[in-house]
């Protein structure tokens, strides 16, 4: 794409990073290059850096982005509906976002978004009794959960049944009759049955964290 005088006039930091984050979801992190990204706003490369330090200060603005994007707990809702709907949001998110999944907890420099929502979890789960290190243990084993779900997810060699039911039958071809019986159990009653969508154990998997915390709650 040539660089056009419009793109020139109109750029901001956030023009750049909402441009970025597009990028890197249409064609993943490997796609965003400081060029590839003055294409796509009509200028050159070395305009952007009025706007970004450097790459590492886009990755940060980008992760800023998604963060802002996950429904913080409100008030006047209870602790394990306010993380249960924080989760649902998140891992929406990450699914928007797919390359924003390895990035979230790794950036040295977050910003006030990133802040904020760090800070407003937080809150929610010490307003709520959660003493410090309970606190500590709940906020990570949700985020561990989301995160972890969201990376199995993407990693799936399948999105529908259809492409189940082949990556099923390529897996069977190799192996020798009867010899794993309770793979071929649970591939064939659960996984091939019509309507199977592995995101549908999000919410169950969620609310067994959110059991385990509710009962650590009132241990505690």
């Amino acid at each position: 794409m040539a660089p056009t005088g419009s793109g020139r006039g109109r750029l901001s930091r956030e023009r750049v990073l909402a441009a970025a984050v597009v990028l890197a979801d249409s064609g993943g992190l490997e796609s965003l290059t400081m060029r590839r990204l003055g294409e796509e706003l009509g200028v050159e490369a070395m305009s952007l850096y009025n706007h970004v330090a450097n790459k590492d200060d886009l990755l940060d603005g980008m992760v800023d982005l998604v963060f802002a994007e996950i429904d913080l707990p409100g008030d006047g809702i209870g602790w394990r509906t306010a993380m249960r709907e924080r989760a649902i949001s998140a891992r929406a998110a990450l699914k928007r976002h797919p390359w924003a999944t390895a990035l979230m907890q790794s950036r040295t420099a977050p910003g006030q978004a990133t802040l904020r929502h760090h800070d407003t979890v937080i809150g929610a789960l010490r307003r709520a009794g959660f003493p410090v290190a309970l606190t500590a243990h709940a906020f990570s084993a949700i985020d561990a959960y989301v995160y972890g779900f969201a990376l199995q997810e993407r990693s799936l060699p399948f999105e529908t049944v259809e492409q189940a039911e082949e990556v099923g039958r390529q897996m069977f071809a190799r192996m020798p009759p009867g010899a794993f019986p309770h793979l071929v159990e649970l591939t064939v009653e659960h996984i091939l049955q019509p309507g199977y969508d592995y995101g549908d154990e999000f919410e169950y998997g969620l609310d067994l964290v959110l059991d385990g915390l509710d009962r650590a709650l009132g241990e505690a």
